[in-house]
């Protein structure tokens, strides 16, 4: 098979690279579509790849190869790929979809739990108060969904801090973040080269609420100043690990747990980050050759398969 059946898993290896770069040099709410589609798409791109060159190794077994009327001695003539090569794939390709449905599996039974945690939080406001000394908050994606907040994070906060914490856990609630998660979580299933853009995606929809909170409030400092504090009265706390405080769903999902703590407050103390283009054009141009890659192996592998069911 063509070369391009290979592309999409040599671009998997700049997945730590874009990620560093869009998580630090980007607006993050663009910065979180770019990550969370390039998981997804990357993701898909290598798990079709993986198929393809497992479905070369199968032609070249005559029992198999009978069965769609394929000649297996012109497969193993025409298709450069060593068998080994197929049978790797094929095992990868196993595991790559054991790994998916495994997760997709844990996270409907985490959201799912979720939704029906939320149900039996009757509110008005969408605000819960629960009783514990613990700094926490967190937000339950839910129909509606919930901000759980502790009397012990509400007595470590004053009023204006307050307001910029229920800001941000809104905001989480507001955007769907937990999706982003769990779509970016999704693609490094598929492919653990990826993990890179789904750990930055926990990171970046932190700043993206951050963000949303600046902006509510119009005070990046007073933020900052949240944030920071929040995180060490939660590291403080003998329940809690540090940096768990504002994050999507506090202590009750380590996966979405809040980004590095001051990388966030520097962020917030500087001016906001722009869209920069060059970055999404750049993620754009790879996901285009990852697609184009992908389809150009498929029609290869179409051409093969006319070729050895011709004789």
């Amino acid at each position: 098979m063509h070369i391009a059946v290979y592309i999409p898993l040599l671009l998997s290896l700049l997945a730590p690279l874009g990620a560093r770069l869009l998580s630090e040099r980007c607006e993050p709410r663009l910065a979180t579509w770019l990550l969370t589609v390039s998981a997804l798409a990357m993701g898909t791109a290598t798990t079709i790849s993986l198929g393809l060159l497992a479905i070369t190794g199968l032609l070249r077994f005559p029992q198999l190869a009978v069965l769609g009327h394929w000649s297996a001695p012109t497969a193993q003539r025409d298709d450069p790929d060593e068998l080994s090569v197929a049978l790797i794939a094929g095992l990868l390709l196993g595991a790559a979809v054991l790994m998916a449905a495994r997760m997709l599996w844990r996270r409907a039974r985490t959201l799912a739990a979720a939704a029906l945690e939320a149900a039996c939080m009757p509110t008005e406001d969408g605000l819960v108060v629960v009783e514990d000394e613990a700094p926490d908050a967190f937000a339950i994606p839910g129909l509606p969904g919930r901000v759980v907040v502790s009397t012990g994070m509400l007595r470590t906060l004053d009023e204006t801090e307050r307001d910029i914490l229920l800001a941000h856990e809104r905001a989480h609630l507001a955007a769907h973040h937990y999706a982003f998660v769990a779509l970016a979580q999704l693609g490094a299933a598929a492919n653990p080269l990826l993990r890179p853009l789904a750990t930055a995606v926990t990171y970046t929809v932190e700043r993206w609420a951050d963000e949303s909170a600046a902006t509510a409030t119009g005070d990046r400092k007073r933020v900052a100043h949240t944030v920071g504090k929040a995180a060490l009265a939660a590291h403080r706390s003998p329940t809690r690990g540090p940096g768990a405080a504002l994050a999507i769903f506090g202590r009750r999902a380590p996966l979405t747990t809040a980004g590095p703590v001051p990388r966030r407050v520097a962020a917030l103390l500087a001016p906001p980050f722009g869209r920069h283009p060059v970055l999404a054009a750049t993620t754009a141009a790879v996901l285009a050759a990852a697609a184009l890659s992908t389809a150009e192996a498929a029609h290869d592998l179409h051409l093969l398969l006319e070729a050895v069911g011709a004789r």
